[in-house]
């Protein structure tokens, strides 16, 4: 028997610190516990910058990097309609003009890794906008509702058409069509807001279905867990096909946007607390069995390098997955890598953007924390301890996760971890640790002078201290084991 321990607590070295820990009762891992189904719905997904992005090499040496470390199956991004993508034109006559050659390059290039589509159908192609209505972002896509539903009709009838003639129905029978990005705010320009968004869902998912009816299409791809209710009801009051919900939750995410109250919801609790919600109202309406996809979370939907650059990430995922088990079919990371230009071009490497892997190919410690999280196992064992999860892998082998989580900018205090394992003849046990010294690239960076464009050498430096060390190896006494670590840390232990 195998025992694998995920941590989320970093290791004090001095032992003064170490006697300062807070002692907790023994936790006890009995290997013949039941487990139940536990899907790795945290890493099925990832978000990514706007479509033409994916042309870019530095955006495939990213995607292969997380597609290495977590085997991940989806893609998302916006803008696919985008004019830089070329796919919709007019002639002198008006008549639509349609070329699929960037389209076809930037998938291609996705399944190539083995990395398939979550395609968000938008944003509007300017000359088929009914006006000119431009969002903020730096390449300024336009959030109008078409001038013509015909002519979107035909869009979307010959955009759908393309993708199966080339890659075949059973292949995109497989990918899933999102109608647009977060209609509640400022990315759609339809008004009313919420019955406009229900025209543009009904054409758009009527055409799909006229493809074929093996198609997955679903929304609202709202922000704060908004508008599911009223969906479903729409789609069933006026016979429109659904196959899927979509919503958007961040740890920062206002809580009288999200649950129309002013309380104070922390932050490791904001987004399943949002998910739970979400759930509940798939299951008291009248399609209670409707996958429910968080087509973004994040921490933060702030650029904050307090945040999503630093080693928070790891116990804040860990407290984040234990907390989502059960309330979704996938939670896409917004985003794998920050090949990203919302904002315009990254101007340093760490500037709190969302992605794993930063400007150079550097890993972040999320980074390392997804690839920690993927030794989960495949079900999940209850226990009574708080932050704690056990996981049996399919070749039955435990996994245990344990994490202390401290609020971004708080110190926090180490913990002392006192591990009891029964029904398992394991001895020793191999340690691996993200933490301040441990798979954490910002001390090295920072020891740097924080350079806006280091030099190759210094990314070669940056990316060496980014790598996680080897795992230290440790004997168990009497199947026990117990470690005193420090909040903001990451680590897995293997027991065997």
């Amino acid at each position: 028997m195998y025992v694998v321990v995920l941590i989320a607590l970093t290791v004090y070295e001095s032992l003064a610190q170490a006697q300062a820990a807070p002692a907790q009762t023994m936790i006890v891992v009995d290997a013949k516990t039941p487990a139940t189904s536990f899907p790795h719905f945290w890493e099925q997904m990832f978000g990514s910058g706007r479509a033409i992005l994916a042309l870019r090499e530095s955006y495939r040496r990213d995607l292969r990097k997380v597609v290495d470390i977590t085997g991940f199956r989806y893609v998302r991004f916006h803008a696919i309609f985008h004019d830089e993508v070329g796919v919709y034109d007019e002639n002198n006559h008006g008549q639509p003009i349609y070329n699929f050659s960037y389209v076809d390059q930037i998938y291609d290039g996705l399944l190539a890794e083995g990395v398939r589509p979550f395609v968000e159908l938008s944003f509007m192609p300017n000359k088929l906008a009914a006006q000119s209505v431009l969002h903020s972002f730096w390449y300024r896509p336009n959030i109008s509702p078409p001038k013509d539903w015909g002519k979107w009709d035909g869009l979307i009838t010959g955009f759908v058409s393309h993708l199966v003639a080339r890659y075949g129905i059973d292949e995109v029978s497989g990918w899933y069509f999102e109608v647009w990005n977060e209609p509640n705010l400022d990315f759609w320009a339809g008004e009313p807001k919420q019955a406009s968004y229900w025209e543009l869902y009904d054409h758009t998912a009527r055409a799909i279905k006229a493809v074929s009816p093996r198609l997955r299409v679903g929304g609202p791809a709202t922000a704060q867990a908004a508008w599911v209710d009223d969906f479903i009801r729409h789609c069933m009051n006026s016979h429109v096909p659904v196959d899927f919900v979509s919503t958007h939750i961040y740890g920062d995410d206002p809580p009288l946007g999200v649950f129309g109250t002013n309380e104070a919801i922390p932050r490791d609790q904001m987004v399943c607390r949002a998910a739970r919600k979400v759930r509940s109202q798939i299951q008291s309406s009248a399609l209670p069995q409707l996958p429910l996809i968080l087509s973004e979370f994040n921490a933060t939907y702030r650029n904050d390098p307090d945040i999503t650059d630093s080693i928070f990430m790891g116990p804040w995922l860990a407290e984040t997955i234990q907390q989502c088990d059960g309330l979704v079919g996938m939670m896409s990371y917004w985003t794998f890598s920050d090949v990203f230009e919302e904002q315009g071009v990254v101007k340093t490497p760490f500037y709190g953007g969302y992605g794993l892997v930063a400007e150079d190919g550097i890993p972040k410690p999320a980074f390392n924390a997804f690839r920690l999280l993927h030794k989960l196992g495949s079900k999940r064992i209850a226990i009574d301890a708080n932050s704690v999860m056990v996981t049996l892998t399919d070749a039955r082998k435990l996994v245990l996760a344990v994490w202390n989580y401290s609020s971004p900018g708080e110190p926090g205090s180490p913990k002392t971890i006192p591990l009891k394992f029964e029904n398992t003849s394991a001895q020793t046990a191999r340690i691996w640790e993200l933490g301040p010294d441990h798979g954490n690239v910002q001390p090295a960076y920072k020891n740097m002078g924080a350079p806006t464009y280091p030099t190759s050498a210094q990314i070669h430096e940056l990316q060496a201290a980014a790598e996680l060390p080897p795992p230290a190896i440790s004997p168990l006494l009497d199947g026990t084991l117990t470690l005193t670590l420090a909040p903001h840390t990451l680590a897995v232990i293997e027991v065997e």
